[in-house]
């Protein structure tokens, strides 16, 4: 079982070796950017063209019938433009080069543009869709030409369902039959995750309008309609904080899934000059970039090339299994099972696989 070690090893970074056929040590990485991801690209592409055409008929039809529902979609419509544009943006920043300032790259910045998105829908989306239905409320105004309103929420939703239907296709191939909850929660590329929540919301708030507007009519209270601006606030609120805290987790840090860092120790492993994995931590650099770092045991008698060369061939059978695992560090070490401590994540991480 693993363990911490009782005693160092020999010195902590793994010293250069010959070199493997992809990136070997971090300092001996290709200074290029970081590959490109082209799923969500489509989708972010297909929400901007939707919510740009969508925003402008909105608008027209709030001229035209002055309904606060109408408006408030109008809004949200913008609102979800720009954030497009910002998750663009991200993608865009997050390629540049390291720099010695900021020598792990750009990765995170996807989701820290993810995290803006999330404080525009709320201030831009959620707060003036409650303030105007609060108005509308308080301050009732009757609807003149409600026939162009639905209309222009017709097409809204067939516009809608257009761009969800390709932000579900285009999440099809990362979703490894999760359901599309966990698939949300655990995504480490945010614009797919983002554009999925727009848009339902985007549906949802459209359903939302509509059914303001057709109780206006219905009932000739326009309170009704201010009602519909009220519960399309709430909902993008809701949204904005889901976004919020999954993309502050990403700011934050996450670690590999399991199973990534099953495969990590059992690459580790795989070769006779690793006794062991007596620790890892792993945390994401990016959506596509992946630190990987371990503390293993080697054998006592090894000579310091040996552990070097050791130390080359684990890395390449990790980034053989883990392609994403661009920096890894190792540090080698001798294994006292006797100083395990079992709260310590980094060795449940490892304890998670059984023993070979």
């Amino acid at each position: 079982m693993p363990g911490q070690p009782a005693q160092p090893g020999p010195p902590g970074l793994a010293p250069p070796g010959p070199e493997a056929p992809g990136p070997a040590h971090p300092e001996r990485e290709a200074p290029g950017k970081e590959p490109g991801h082209s799923g969500g690209v489509t989708a972010v592409v297909a929400a901007l063209a939707a919510n740009l055409g969508i925003a402008a008929t909105k608008f027209v039809a709030y001229f035209i019938t002055g309904s606060a529902s109408m408006l408030a979609e109008g809004v949200h419509s913008v609102a979800d433009s720009g954030n497009q544009l910002l998750l663009l943006l991200g993608r865009n920043r997050a390629r540049r080069d390291r720099t010695e300032e900021h020598p792990f790259g750009f990765g995170r910045e996807r989701y820290f543009y993810a995290f803006v998105v999330a404080v525009v829908l709320f201030t831009v989306g959620a707060l003036f869709s409650i303030y105007e239905g609060i108005h509308k409320i308080t301050h009732p105004e009757p609807i003149s030409n409600p026939i162009v309103a639905f209309v222009v929420l017709a097409l809204a939703i067939v516009m809608e369902s257009l761009s969800l239907r390709t932000a579900v296709r285009e999440s099809r191939e990362q979703r490894n039959g999760d359901g599309w909850l966990v698939f949300i929660r655990r995504a480490k590329a945010p614009e797919l995750p983002a554009i999925l929540l727009e848009d339902m919301a985007a549906l949802a708030g459209l359903l939302l309008a509509t059914a303001g507007v057709a109780l206006t009519v219905i009932t000739g209270n326009e309170a009704w309609d201010g009602a519909g601006s009220l519960a399309i606030g709430v909902l993008l609120g809701c949204v904005a904080v889901i976004l919020a805290v999954e993309m502050k987790s990403l700011l934050i840090g996450e670690s590999a899934g399991v199973e990534v860092e099953r495969d990590i120790v059992t690459a580790l492993e795989a070769g006779p000059e690793v006794e062991c994995v007596i620790h890892l931590r792993t945390m994401h650099l990016g959506p596509e970039s992946l630190l990987v770092t371990a503390k293993i045991a080697v054998r006592p008698y090894d000579r310091a090339e040996q552990v070097a060369a050791g130390i080359d061939a684990a890395e390449q059978r990790v980034r053989a299994a883990v392609p994403i695992a661009k920096v890894i560090y190792l540090e080698p070490d001798l294994y006292r099972e006797s100083r395990a401590d079992a709260t310590d994540p980094a060795i449940r991480a490892v304890r998670r696989r059984p023993r070979r």
